[in-house]
């Protein structure tokens, strides 16, 4: 079943077009989003949470409209970047007591078991935190309201392979337990681990949308990973 649909969004900036982008989340996958830089990742996902104003298209949840039922949608989904700046010199704890306040299902014991989990002092200021452990920080906010969908841009990025790999195994259990993730990456070793489906944009447009297996069997050659199927694709739009 496909809990999230995006129809037809189209967004256009002086320099850049998103064209007629459509594709869909199923429930309880993880979907790796991959494409360069600037090719549309990052304007895609905010036309998803409708954080820019799309020039037509549709985004659906749960068979809901964003546009009309934006409240109650973003109660049941997370989202998570890994370039958020939070009140500098406001301790952890201080952001968390405000951000939970915004959603009826903020489950603290989920909390209390994130901040153990990725090793996080609530009495520390984001100032004082690392790049990995700010983008720990926001992954902890995104988990810890029973969110049913998690939207994640670049969510390993500033992490040490280490620490990836316990998010990566993390995103695992939560498929487990029927979360749908979306998150786009330049690490396509990580998709390989864990990903169950790609969607593959490029100069605005999506070029897939199908299961990893079906991704490599289609675009790739004998013997080639995931991230080298993706630098020929991208050189062959170059040339």
């Amino acid at each position: 079943m496909n809990i999230v649909e995006i129809k037809d969004v189209c967004k256009t900036y002086p320099a850049f077009k998103l064209k007629d982008v459509s594709f869909s989340l199923e429930s309880g996958k993880i979907t790796g989003f991959i494409g360069r830089n600037g090719a549309g990742k990052t304007t895609t996902i905010k036309s998803m949470l409708n954080l820019i104003h799309t020039d037509s298209g549709e985004v659906c949840y749960f068979g809901l409209p964003l546009s009309e039922h934006e409240t109650e949608i973003k109660q049941r989904i997370g989202y998570s970047t890994g370039t958020v700046s939070w009140y500098p010199r406001k301790t952890i704890r201080q952001i968390v007591d405000i951000t939970k306040t915004f959603y009826k299902n903020w489950d603290e014991e989920a909390y209390r078991r994130y901040m153990t989990l990725f090793g996080i002092d609530e009495n520390k200021k984001p100032i004082e935190l690392s790049e990995g452990m700010k983008v720990k920080f926001n992954l902890l906010l995104a988990l810890s309201h029973k969110a049913e969908v998690l939207i994640l841009d670049e969510p390993t990025s500033g992490l040490d392979p280490f620490s990836r790999d316990e998010l990566l195994e993390l995103f695992k259990t939560l498929r487990s337990h029927g979360v749908t993730i979306l998150f786009s990456t330049h690490i396509t070793s990580d998709l390989e681990k864990c990903a169950d489906n790609i969607v593959y944009i490029s100069n605005g447009e999506i070029r897939a949308n199908c299961t990893k297996e079906a991704f490599l069997k289609d675009h790739g050659k004998p013997g080639e990973t995931l991230e080298e199927v993706f630098l020929r694709l991208e050189r062959e739009v170059l040339s």
